[in-house]
């Protein structure tokens, strides 16, 4: 299969920069996975399309302010470091740029908050200690900004914005975006309605923002990221698997943890379960745990529309696509939404 496959035009003005002020009142997408119809609505119908008994699987990662201006010990000069993930205590694997300006051995410091280039990476990445007096995880939250995706252009008025309701685990240098439609209300209303919500974490990795290079999706590497698959997720959803219920992921974050497990405990006596996954999820892939999707509509080309047509089928999807672009719904982090159901 080839990159180009998941290609498709999409006009400047539907890329939505700016979230809703009424998270539940985006639009929505339905799409029948089996036939490839599609239904408009808003978002806070999702309620109707979900059943008693269906099991609602959130990603409870939170956001961490990500991105961090440094300056050189010795020249004062400007590097850009972004903390993509902790390697040890006071250690992280880190972006930097520009990165002539931070070899091994350089000092560079944040306030009072002093960093060492310990070792470049062989994918370019810099491991980089911090010291300081204090906590230092706290510090560095009050220096760190939030990392936006690259065509966001401004800063958000309130970092909050890029966290969903939920959130509750720090790690993501990405938000799972789907869960930004929901409120603390509408979950309210899911849960009066007899659907279980249960939650994994799945801290999204710097990999989201890159997109695939290869024509054959095939040689495509996938990140790691690090994933949890709690004790009381994994019953309830052995439960709803053995007597036929609907398993529906909030987005292709909580999608990938629930594959990775289905892999791993095929029999599907599921149990708690952590580490690091690189699934990597594309037409022909057989779901054993996922059979609805709540998701964004996606970069043309990313892995994540691979993800998306692999439950549905490229040609749903882009039909599905091409109607959304059509019809104006937003696109990307802060759009729309569709359901695959």
């Amino acid at each position: 299969m080839k990159l180009s496959d998941f290609n498709y035009y999409l006009p400047e003005n539907l890329i939505a920069q700016f979230p809703y002020e009424k998270r539940d009142e985006c639009r929505l997408l339905i799409l029948d996975k089996v036939t490839g119809k599609t239904e408009d609505k808003y978002f806070y119908e999702i309620v109707d399309e979900l059943n008693a008994g269906d099991v609602l699987v959130l990603n409870d990662s939170r956001v961490i302010p990500a991105r961090l201006f440094a300056k050189r010990k010795d020249t004062g000069a400007d590097v850009e470091v972004f903390l993509i993930r902790p390697m040890s205590a006071g250690r992280w694997e880190c972006m930097v740029r520009p990165g002539k300006k931070a070899r091994t051995g350089r000092e560079l410091y944040i306030g009072d908050i002093s960093l060492k280039v310990e070792d470049e990476m062989e994918n370019g990445n810099r491991e980089i200690s911090f010291d300081c007096e204090g906590d230092l995880d706290e510090k560095l939250k009050s220096v760190g900004e939030m990392p936006l995706p690259p065509y966001i252009h401004e800063k958000l008025d309130d970092p909050e914005k890029y966290q969903t309701v939920y959130a509750k685990y720090d790690g993501s240098v990405a938000a799972p975006t789907a869960g930004l439609h929901f409120t603390e209300e509408l979950l309210s209303k899911i849960r009066d309605k007899g659907v279980e919500i249960c939650f994994v974490t799945l801290h999204v990795g710097i990999g989201t923002f890159r997109p695939v290079k290869t024509e054959n999706i095939l040689e495509h590497k996938m990140h790691e990221e690090y994933y949890i698959f709690p004790k009381d997720t994994a019953k309830k959803i052995e439960l709803a698997k053995k007597e036929g219920r609907r398993v529906v992921s909030v987005g292709t974050t909580a999608c990938r943890v629930l594959e990775t497990v289905g892999k791993k405990f095929q029999d599907l006596n599921f149990a708690y379960d952590c580490g690091l996954t690189d699934i990597f999820i594309y037409p022909g892939y057989d779901f054993r745990v996922v059979d609805a999707l709540i998701t964004n509509f996606h970069l043309p080309q990313s892995t994540l529309i691979m993800l998306v047509s692999a439950l549905t089928g490229r040609e749903n999807i882009m039909r599905a696509y091409n109607e959304a672009v059509e019809k104006k719904y937003r696109f990307f982090s802060f759009g729309d939404a569709m359901f695959i159901r």
